[in-house]
């Protein structure tokens, strides 16, 4: 399959974009701002009226009585 798009082949001069976007330099980088981003999400999504793990506290069962012998 041949692709070419306005006289740019991508399957032969792809090389040119990972020569400027390398991988080895940028790649840990990005992931580490990703997971940044997606845990100040959580953190303010969680943090709204209703919404996470803030569940009501459980009442206190009564204690039953002994059976008298």
């Amino acid at each position: 399959m041949n692709i070419e798009f306005m006289g740019y082949k991508p399957l032969e001069q792809d090389h040119r974009f990972w020569m400027v976007v390398n991988p080895a330099t940028w790649l840990m980088p990005i992931l580490i701002a990703v997971a940044l981003v997606a845990v100040l999400v959580h953190f303010y999504a969680f943090s709204l009226p209703g919404q996470g793990f803030s569940a009501a506290p459980a009442e206190a069962a009564p204690a039953a009585a002994a059976p008298a012998e």
